[in-house]
């Protein structure tokens, strides 16, 4: 109350106006310098974080990759059998000096995944198995260098990765594997990154993609998983690689930068909390709002003494003013001050003069009004404040069926129907009363039947007092038998549309379902009703290129028969028939019609014949002419690969005595085993087929010949142990087999498809159960 009071005074007001334009230009100018400032400061920190992430990332990708060199290096220079390897492991062991300075221990083992030295001899894992480790797997099965994975030790469990390289003896068979053991929270490289600091609160991490602390200065021990509440890090474990804002886990705002390692699927992490970060730009602030009160306090008296001063002649303006309002004076208002205050006076003096004035035109305007609602195609009646009819014009008079003089000095409520005349009533008294427009649909009572209508009223009314009110009636009878017309219609299509087997929906711009049919509901996941919700949010389409948006379909033209993928709010995926129109393209009140047919049959059946087309019924293996196809592209790749791709063609012997001897049940018995053999003796990456009654072919991509003839030889010895009992009898096969390999130099399947077959013919010719290598030509 005592501001208000304050402010009751235009010289406070204009006090106040200029310190609120002080603290606005002030606020604007520090808003502007803040935010300049902040977005440079804040870039600089993202550059800082950015930078230390990616140095920290390189050098820990140098110092694995030193150290994956030198154990390669090593394993390298000890080709020698695996009996002397095991005879001397423990004198070679204790000759890697280097590699002692590297890793924290390093190990032996052969090629089963026992360990038959290590150095130093402290840890007492000689003699242990660890055949089921990670890296033990992959190096046996890939026959390169690895790191692994962080794991725990069995040295007192603590955490620790390992790197590790092959050995081969002097044939190139691998023997065992040497491995170098880094602890995650030992004295080594790792632990020179945890005193790196970012600032004096910043830290660094390292984790794995597969969700693992690897090192981390918050204290995070390793192996323990990575927190993926925070956004960034859930994207990097997906590969992400890049610098962002966000949230640490206690809600702090935080400058983040990823980087990606390049020798392991590890990612360095750089955290600054942006309170540390932008701390200059918050300081600064702070001092320019100190400065800011200072000016205030100096500046507000001073305005205030200068505006009372200005404005002392508006009060002797009032007085005069006043008497003038009560007759005391006669004379016009006339003071001296400032042109604006003078001005005032001037306005007061013209403005009283055309009061008269414009009294006198009043009954005028009453006359023209009269005559311009006499022709008004709608109903106008005036009242008085008690509802009185004052005048109605033609409009009113048809409506209501009465004329003028029985309609004059009645009550407008009695012109109401019964059923809604307390309503009109209570708006009418609250239009006079809120002066408010009052707008309703009413009945109104007419001799021989029942009108409706749409009625508005407003009040006729001065500051001082209301006068009555003026209503404006429309009929709408016609126009409401005709939305009821439109409405059975309407239910009529409804009633059609949910009995159909197909899902119809229609949607506005703004995707909210306008309608849907019981069918359209369940493809979209929802149990009951599902109108009002939004459809584009509810499903996902996809056609087999892409992902449909909204915004396509909006601006887009009509679809007729376009197969796509939904994928409803349950996740639950249908193969569609997609139709969709538009309805009053381009207007505020445009639709959407999306018509949609469940094709799962069609597509079952579809995929079905494609599967039916490309193998052999008997044994599910890929028929010749899938096989030439997958020959084709791996003859397309023969270039680009490092190891050549290897042809593999099998020809049973003695397959007909089955057939003749044992009969065909127990020949397609025969021919379904070794078609299960085939498949278990190859790589998932490996095609098999059945080219034909007793011939099998097999493509080994990136194979090389030596390990394709091991395989051959496996799989010829794996055959010829395969028997059948029947009867009292053993049946079974050999097999001829002929390998060549895969080179850029070949024109196309049907050459390579000979060299194999020759090398098979070879093998019956020597007399079968054979391998044979049939070299490819030499280049030019």
């Amino acid at each position: 109350m005592l501001i208000k009071r304050w402010l009751g005074s235009l010289a406070n007001r204009a006090v106040a106006l200029v310190v609120v334009a002080i603290i606005l230009t002030a606020l604007l100018v520090t808003v502007a310098g803040f935010l300049l400032s902040r977005s440079e400061l804040e870039q600089q920190a993202r550059n800082q974080v950015e930078t230390i992430a990616t140095l920290i990332a390189g050098e820990l990708d140098d110092k694995l990759a030193l150290r994956l060199e030198a154990l390669n290096h090593v394993a390298q220079n000890l080709t020698m059998s695996s009996d002397v390897l095991d005879a001397r492991a423990r004198v070679l062991i204790r000759r890697q000096t280097a590699l002692g300075h590297l890793f924290d221990a390093v190990y032996l083992m052969d090629e089963k995944g026992l360990v038959i030295a290590e150095h130093p001899e402290d840890y007492h894992q000689a003699g242990l198995n660890v055949s089921d480790r990670e890296y033990f797997r992959r190096i046996s099965s890939t026959l390169t260098p690895v790191i692994s994975e962080p794991y725990i030790s069995n040295y007192q469990d603590k955490p620790a990765i390992m790197v590790a390289a092959p050995i081969f003896d002097h044939r190139q068979r691998f023997i065992g594997v040497i491995g170098g053991a880094i602890a995650l929270d030992g004295n080594n490289f790792l632990d020179q990154f945890i005193n790196i600091r970012i600032g004096t609160s910043g830290y660094l991490g390292v984790a794995t993609r597969s969700g693992f602390v690897v090192v981390n200065q918050r204290g995070d021990e390793a192996m323990t998983p990575v927190r993926v509440a925070n956004p960034v890090l859930r994207d990097a474990m997906e590969g992400f690689e890049g610098t962002l804002e966000t949230r640490s886990s206690d809600g702090e705002r935080t400058i983040m930068s990823v980087q990606q390692l390049t020798q392991v699927p590890w990612f360095v992490s750089a955290s600054w909390p942006a309170r540390e970060a932008l701390a200059p730009i918050t300081r600064t602030v702070d001092a320019f709002v100190w400065i800011l009160l200072l000016v205030i306090l100096l500046i507000a008296p001073v305005a205030l003494w200068r505006f009372r001063r200005l404005m002392a002649p508006l009060k002797t303006l009032g007085i005069q003013i006043r008497e003038r309002h009560l007759g005391m004076r006669s004379d016009p208002v006339d003071v001296a001050g400032g042109k604006e205050i003078r001005q005032v006076a001037e306005i007061f003096n013209t403005v009283t003069d055309e009061r008269d004035e414009v009294l006198v035109s009043l009954a005028e305007r009453e006359a023209f009004f009269r005559s311009l609602t006499q022709s008004a195609p709608i109903g106008i009646v005036q009242t008085d404040v008690l509802g009185r009819i004052e005048f109605a014009n033609p409009a009113f008079e048809a409506i209501v069926g009465k004329p003028a003089e029985d309609l004059t000095y009645s009550y407008l409520a009695d012109r109401v129907d019964n059923a809604d005349r307390q309503e009109a009533i209570a708006g009418w008294k609250n239009a006079i009363r809120s002066q408010s427009v009052f707008r309703g649909r009413l009945r109104l009572a007419a001799p021989d039947r029942v009108i409706w209508a749409d009625v508005m009223t407003a009040a006729i009314q001065t500051p001082e007092k209301a006068l009555g009110t003026i209503t404006v009636v429309r009929d709408i009878s016609h126009e409401l038998e005709v939305e009821e017309a439109l409405k059975t219609e309407q239910q009529r299509a409804e009633t059609i549309l949910r009995v159909l087997q197909e899902g119809v929906l229609m949607v506005d711009v703004e995707g909210v379902i306008r309608f849907a049919n019981d069918a359209a509901c369940r493809l979209l996941g929802i149990e009951g009703e599902c109108v009002l919700r939004n459809f584009f949010q509810l499903v996902t389409i996809e056609t087999e290129e892409r992902e449909l948006t909204a915004q396509e379909f909006l601006s887009g033209d009509d679809l007729d028969s376009l197969y796509v993928t939904l994928r409803n709010s349950l996740g639950v995926p249908f193969p569609i028939d997609l139709t969709m129109l538009h309805i009053r393209q381009g207007r505020e009140d445009e639709r959407l019609v999306f018509v949609l047919r469940d094709d799962s049959d069609r597509r079952r059946q579809e995929e079905r014949l494609s599967w039916e087309a490309t193998h052999d019924s008997l044994t599910q293996l890929l028929n010749r002419r899938a096989f030439n196809a997958s020959l084709v592209r791996c003859l397309g790749e023969a270039g680009r690969q490092e190891v050549r791709s290897v042809l593999m063609l099998i020809d049973l012997d003695y397959f007909k005595p089955v057939n003749d001897e044992g009969g065909h049940l127990l020949g397609d018995d025969l021919l379904k085993r070794l078609a299960d053999l085939f498949k278990d003796s190859v790589r998932q990456s490996d095609t098999v087929a059945r080219l034909g009654g007793d011939e099998f072919g097999i493509i080994l991509p990136a194979c090389g010949i030596k390990r394709a003839q091991a395989l051959a030889e496996r799989i010829r010895a794996d055959v010829e142990a395969l028997r059948i009992e029947h009867d009292g009898r053993s049946f079974g096969v050999t097999t001829s087999i002929g390998l060549t390999e895969l080179t850029p130099q070949d024109s196309g399947p049907r050459e390579v498809m000979a060299r194999a077959d020759e090398g098979s013919y070879i093998a019956k010719s020597r007399g079968r159960n054979t391998v044979v290598v049939v070299p490819s030509p030499p280049a030019g």
